[in-house]
């Protein structure tokens, strides 16, 4: 067996290494008391051979494009082809959208990633009074498929690539996107993209759901299984750590919570029937890439090797594409400050090479100004140059894995495989991710790790530069943010009631009387959903079908 090149049989090796890290630590003075990564892992002033006693080469680590995939899912990665440069964008009006993702494409992105305003994400139509004062502020108002229709309309569905941020009502966006394909002639199993889809983390972070976990979960699965039999090329998935680091997490929780959800959508997917390689090849993956520099590179590489050794050993899925753990990239939106807001262009640089240097199949840059409202064109255009210097100018692309082999990132990638398999005993402990889920584990997690998290931030143990150190004090903003307009609102309530009073109500009855039965029968309800989709029902329309079969959520008050 090859192992990695040590030497602990050799005392005298041995000796002259500990001898120097005693020394080190005992004569040479530090400027803090301590030294750790977002984690709390302790860090050791130099890594040696002797940091990775237990390291096997060809188990641990091995060859990109093989088992167990730490180095990556493809054999030459980026000197085949670079990453998919994905900005999140969506705003306003569907027109607007529209007019961006023509501006995007113009200037060199390659793929899109759709963003929805609130009412959206959370089941309601823009005409709805809880929906007031919020359309198109976060995101694009999409109603009906006419508005998908409006969003994509020049951009053919057969060459571009496709990301959708949505997970409470995201079969009906599946199915809205579908029929816009396939009234612009292309098959539906030549589109390319991704689903959220991911509603777990909905519940342990982002908030965002709408009926109870047990039919959420229902919805998932009819997801996986339609784009098993009919949309081949289609994520049906995307499990996300990037929202539950958003709320606080920290590296290894984002990794272990992210994992378990992917392996609780297993899990319900085998259960329902499915072989596991008819649908595994087509999960994806979502994560964070924040600012501390190898933590974040060890946690891509760590993600890679738990996925597949677990699809392997635990599932026992053959193909190897189902033990690939495809990821998309987003940098740290939480990190950016609205102080010095110029400081997030840096920040967002080294979050991208992280990512990038950790092996990310896809990559979104958050612009200078995000904290402060959504991205201005000029701020959208330095976000997406950022990608393509990273990719062109600084030779990071020119070889795979090149951090492989490091005393420092070897041990660090072991550490937090070691970690995350404590949380999934934790997990199990509870009886699984969706019962961790109700007696609010995830949850506390979550709040007492970002408690920590500001209480150094606030003693000045961790330097954010112009928030506590560094500052400013006479700074004067000076920096264009994106308004929305609020006849925006009005013009869309108005188109979406004229919309409605024009259908055919007696076919739109039936077609939302089928989803409930459909649901009642515990159908696939991706069929019946696309049914009512193409006579023009409403998201809003078709979620209150679906409550009235499934009801909603609260969630328990937790201490």
């Amino acid at each position: 067996m090859l192992t990695f090149d040590k030497k602990l049989d050799d005392d005298k090796d041995y000796q002259k290494d500990k001898q120097w890290k005693d020394e080190t630590r005992k004569n040479c003075k530090e400027r803090r008391n301590s030294f750790s990564n977002l984690s709390g892992m302790e860090i050791n002033p130099l890594y040696s051979p002797f940091d990775l006693e237990n390291t096997d080469f060809e188990r641990d680590i091995g060859y990109p494009g093989e088992f167990p995939y730490t180095r990556g899912v493809h054999r030459n990665l980026y000197r085949g082809r670079l990453w998919t440069m994905r900005q999140f964008s969506g705003f306003a009006s569907p027109e607007e959208t529209n007019r961006r993702y023509h501006y995007l494409l113009k200037n060199g992105q390659n793929g899109l990633s759709v963003a929805f305003d609130m009412p959206t994400l959370m089941g309601y139509d823009s005409d709805d009074p809880i929906s007031l004062g919020e359309v198109g502020r976060c995101g694009v108002a999409v109603d009906t498929l006419a508005d998908m229709e409006v969003i994509f309309k020049g951009i053919p569905l057969d060459k571009i690539s496709t990301s959708m941020t949505i997970n409470g009502p995201a079969p009906i966006f599946l199915a809205m996107y579908i029929a816009v394909a396939q009234k612009q002639g292309v098959p539906i199993e030549k589109i390319r993209g991704t689903l959220q889809n991911d509603i777990l983390k909905e519940y342990i972070a982002q908030k965002e759901w709408i009926f109870p976990p047990e039919p959420s979960m229902k919805l998932i699965v009819d997801t996986i299984e339609y784009g098993m039999k009919h949309t081949p090329k289609w994520n049906t998935v995307s499990i996300s750590g990037y929202h539950i680091r958003e709320a606080g997490a920290n590296a290894v929780q984002e990794l272990a919570f992210t994992l378990a959800d992917g392996f609780a959508y297993v899990e319900a997917a085998i259960e329902r029937g499915m072989d596991v390689d008819s649908f595994a090849p087509r999960l994806s993956f979502f994560f964070n890439s924040h600012n501390n520099f190898f933590e974040e590179i060890a946690k891509f590489r760590a993600a890679r090797r738990i996925w597949a050794k677990r699809m392997k050993e635990k599932y026992g899925a053959k193909d190897p594409k189902s033990l690939m753990l495809r990821f998309h990239t987003q940098t740290a939106g939480c990190t950016l400050t609205a102080q010095q807001p110029e400081n997030n262009i840096i920040r967002v640089a080294y979050q991208a090479m992280a990512a990038s240097l950790g092996g990310t199949q896809s990559l979104h840059t958050n612009s200078m100004d995000e904290t402060l409202s959504l991205p201005t064109e000029k701020a959208v255009k330095i976000s997406l140059r950022t990608q393509q210097v990273l990719a062109h100018e600084t030779g990071v692309t020119d070889t795979v894995d090149p951090l492989a082999g490091s005393y420092y990132v070897e041990n660090l990638t072991g550490r937090m495989e070691e970690e995350c398999e404590k949380y999934f005993t934790r997990i199990e402990h509870y009886g699984g991710v969706i019962e961790a889920i109700k007696k609010g584990f995830f949850q506390r997690e979550i709040a007492h790790s970002a408690y920590m998290q500001q209480k150094k931030i606030d003693k000045k143990e961790d330097i954010i530069v112009g928030v506590n150190e560094f500052v400013d004090k006479d700074e004067d903003i000076e920096i264009q943010i994106l308004k929305i307009d609020p006849h925006i609102e009005e013009k869309k309530v108005k188109e979406l009631k004229e919309l409605k009073s024009s259908r055919d109500q007696d076919v739109l009855k039936e077609k939302l009387d089928r989803i409930k039965q459909a649901a009642q029968n515990d159908e696939n309800l991706m069929y019946s959903i696309l049914d009512a989709v193409n006579v023009y029902a409403s998201m809003g329309e078709i979620v209150q079908a679906l409550k009235e079969v499934y009801g909603t959520y609260r969630e328990p008050v937790i201490f």
